[in-house]
């Protein structure tokens, strides 16, 4: 392209780029950039002409040359694919017509602030420094995987997708990319689904105050997604699956004040992944169901009313849950569970009491759990667990026997001091006692002499047969009850 081709506006461009000197078109610096396709030539430029500046563009020596406008409108697709820019490209508040293809590019700074585009081609971009897409209006997907960027990714306030229309492919295609720094999102509104799908990010990934749509579908993919320290979530809005399998999140996964709806699936997925601390302090009730299989937390951070009706746990491991709640406030989660009665999160459960020194609520949930079990069990085995359950809670309410043969001796004691039963010997038989002799039928290793020298008659012998049987069940299940107990210990 001869230079003498150059409009007004290219020539200002042009002259500015090897000064490293900004051109700025806007009138003011409220006006819309949605409106840019009505900009006359004035302000016009075309990509071919950025396109050539960029890639064998004049430099001057001892000044650094890059691009740097403001408020223009481009026309024409600005086409870099795998070509290697040596200068830094910054486009703020710009409207171009066509979607950039910057794939395979090599660039040492991208900078898109503010600016309006129908999409954005960039799969395997390399970027030295930062990519911004602050504040952008982009209309189609911004393609982004494989990219490699050793800065960090801006995209704050960015309006990714349309309400109006549904986007086949991710709004945000950032899957399998290397980010050397930060990914931050604060406040996108994305119509569509955002995708992080195997992507390392050295720092953090923020979405606070972010809002994902992508109602009956996937609202954001971070599947295998590895951070170097938090996913910031906090106050997020998602319509949508929000899937973590398999992620890496060494800190904390901030959910706090977040509201995950996807009511005809699973709100909230994060299933194999491996986090520091996951938080869900103050959000709303979780719309749909929530997986966390074979997860493991260290501290797990969810009140209980946030979660749903439907849950999957097993394998799900924690150290510490808050806060810290008795046990009947957590157990009814446990019901929840979508493959119906697990021992592990029973198990799971007991330990993180355990580990806080709570051994009371460690007994009522390891209690629960045998109740739990025993609907599960055929009919005789259920009448034998209900017995263990009445006399000893399964032996971790053992005071529970004592009620029992207290309440036993007093009604034999007071039966049998009303009515002396007869003496077999009556010359050899000594004195009756009614406590010893109740004492006598109730406990079978214990042997006062008054049982075997007293023969009761009439439903007094029925009343001491009652006490022999319900003293060798009491005695029988204090045994399985306290083995069982100490078997745990």
């Amino acid at each position: 392209m001869e230079i003498t081709d150059l409009t007004p506006a290219e020539r200002r461009v042009w002259d500015a780029f090897p000064l490293g000197e900004g051109v700025d078109f806007r009138e003011s610096e409220d006006e819309d950039p949605e409106q840019g396709a009505a900009w006359g030539p004035e302000r016009t430029l075309r990509a071919e002409v950025l396109r050539e500046l960029l890639l064998r563009g004049p430099v001057r020596e001892g000044r650094i040359a890059g691009l740097k406008v403001w408020g223009a409108r481009i026309t024409g697709v600005l086409h870099l694919m795998y070509g290697t820019v040596g200068h830094p490209v910054r486009l703020r508040a710009c409207h171009f017509d066509e979607a950039p293809n910057l794939y395979g590019a090599s660039i040492p700074a991208l900078v898109l602030t503010d600016s309006v585009l129908p999409g954005l081609t960039a799969g395997t971009l390399r970027v030295d420094g930062v990519l911004r897409i602050t504040c952008c209006r982009i209309a189609g997907p911004v393609r982004l995987a494989g990219a490699k960027i050793s800065g960090a990714v801006f995209a704050n306030q960015a309006r990714l997708g349309r309400p109006d229309r549904v986007c086949e492919e991710p709004v945000l295609h950032l899957s399998h990319a290397e980010v050397g720094a930060d990914v931050l999102a604060v406040g996108l509104d994305a119509h569509g689904e955002v995708r992080l799908k195997g992507t390392t990010v050295g720092g953090q990934v923020n979405l606070d105050d972010a809002v994902l749509r992508n109602p009956g579908g996937t609202a954001l993919d971070a599947e295998t997604l590895s951070v170097g320290t938090d996913l910031r979530g906090m106050r997020l809005r998602t319509h949508g699956r929000c899937n973590l399998r398999g992620a890496r999140i060494p800190h904390q996964l901030n959910l706090a004040y977040a509201r995950l709806s996807h009511p005809d699936g699973v709100a909230l997925r994060a299933s194999s992944g491996v986090i520091g601390e996951l938080w869900l302090r103050e959000a709303a009730p979780i719309e749909g169901s929530v997986n966390l299989r074979r997860a493991q937390v260290e501290l797990l951070h969810v009140p209980p009313e946030v979660w749903p009706q439907r849950v999957q746990t097993d394998g799900l491991g924690y150290r510490v849950l808050a806060p810290h709640l008795p046990a009947e406030q957590r157990l009814p989660l446990l019901e929840r569970e979508a493959d119906g009665y697990l021992p592990y999160p029973y198990e799971q459960l007991t330990t993180a009491y355990r580990t806080v020194g709570d051994d009371a609520a460690a007994r009522t949930v390891q209690l629960a759990k045998l109740r739990r079990h025993r609907r599960t069990l055929p009919p005789y085995a259920r009448l034998w667990g209900w017995l263990q359950d009445a006399a000893v809670g399964y032996g971790f309410r053992p005071m529970r026997a004592a009620g029992w043969l207290l309440l036993l001796l007093c009604t034999g004691t007071l039966a049998f001091a009303l009515h002396h039963p007869p003496a077999l010997k009556p010359s050899e038989a000594p004195a009756f006692n009614p406590l010893f002799y109740t004492l006598d039928l109730l406990l079978p290793i214990i042997d006062f002499g008054q049982e075997g020298a007293y023969a009761p008659v009439g439903w007094y012998q029925w009343l001491s047969y009652l006490l022999i049987v319900t003293g060798w069940v009491l005695a029988t299940t204090i045994a399985a009850g306290v083995s069982r107990s100490l078997s745990r210990q």
